[in-house]
């Protein structure tokens, strides 16, 4: 039998702001709760191929962070930082009754699910690291802070297309052409007057450009992390999460689960056979 659809959820945060969740449930009995976290400005859509494929063993969690996708635009710029997302997600947890959950999180994703097995340890089950760690290279920051809230606003679809290709082609240079039209739409969206639009606040990248130019040190969030049952993910291209740090990840923490994937920077897409192979088997050791 086919997993069944998702079902949309729009809940209210702690702050009041109108926030937006897909569930994919699961039909397996007393399946786990899985909780996806999209990076920096990305949205649920980023989980489109790896969510149904989970949720044949797991009920799937995937919001949109607040500022994108389908949650609401912050009128304070300023609660773009992690400290209120993190709120926001422990609120979603109590919003769709999981008691516990392993963080899959990509990017920005993955620096929450830290802070969340560091400050809410009986809340997380097991984390999944995508292309980030306790330390992020200040150039792939750099490269960041180049577009995030940047972009011009797109002609068309093509355009559209056209731009995600060119922000990305260094990380994914073997993609279809099916595969970043794909990829492309997922990053927009189209508004009520019908012109396509970069599917976040462009106050995201602002906050960003504002915040300290040194990047922050996680190390001592990573040791506190031992005995969580963890996977990391890199691409070999990164420019975020550098094969040091990756070494040093596993040095610090030996229990930790290691992938690296060729051809791929950041981020691994997470449709790639060996992500999907890794991530089946972390989730079924985690269980």
């Amino acid at each position: 039998m086919q997993p069944a659809p998702f079902t949309e959820t729009h809940w209210t945060s702690p702050d009041g702001l109108r926030l937006y969740t897909r569930v994919y449930e699961s039909e397996a009995a007393g399946a786990a709760t899985v909780l996806c976290l999209h990076g920096l400005t990305r949205n649920s859509r980023d989980f489109e191929d790896l969510a149904p494929h989970l949720q044949h063993r797991h009920r799937v969690v995937v919001p949109d962070l607040r500022g994108r996708g389908l949650s609401a635009r912050d009128t304070n710029p300023q609660n773009y930082q992690p400290a209120i997302y993190v709120q926001d997600i422990l609120a979603l947890m109590d919003v769709v009754a999981a008691a516990q959950v392993t963080v899959i999180g990509t990017s920005l994703g993955g620096l929450l699910a830290m802070m969340l097995g560091a400050g809410h340890r009986a809340r997380i089950a097991g984390i999944v690291l995508n292309d980030i760690g306790p330390e992020a290279d200040p150039a792939g920051i750099e490269r960041i802070k180049g577009y995030a809230g940047r972009l011009p606003a797109p002609k068309d679809w093509s355009d559209a297309i056209a731009q995600t290709r060119t922000m990305f082609a260094d990380a994914w240079p073997n993609l279809s052409e099916q595969r970043w039209s794909t990829i492309g739409r997922r990053g927009f969206r189209e508004d009520t007057s019908g012109a396509i639009r970069v599917d976040a606040d462009p106050m995201i990248g602002e906050m960003l450009r504002a915040a300290p130019a040194a990047t922050a040190n996680l190390w001592p969030f990573w040791n506190a992390l031992r005995g969580i049952p963890m996977l990391a993910i890199r691409g070999e291209r990164s420019d975020i999460l550098s094969a040091a740090t990756f070494a040093r990840m596993k040095a610090e923490n030996p229990d930790l689960a290691q992938l690296e994937v060729s051809q791929r920077g950041h981020v691994p897409l997470l449709d790639e056979p060996e992500c999907i192979a890794a991530i089946d088997a972390f989730l079924a050791r985690a269980r």
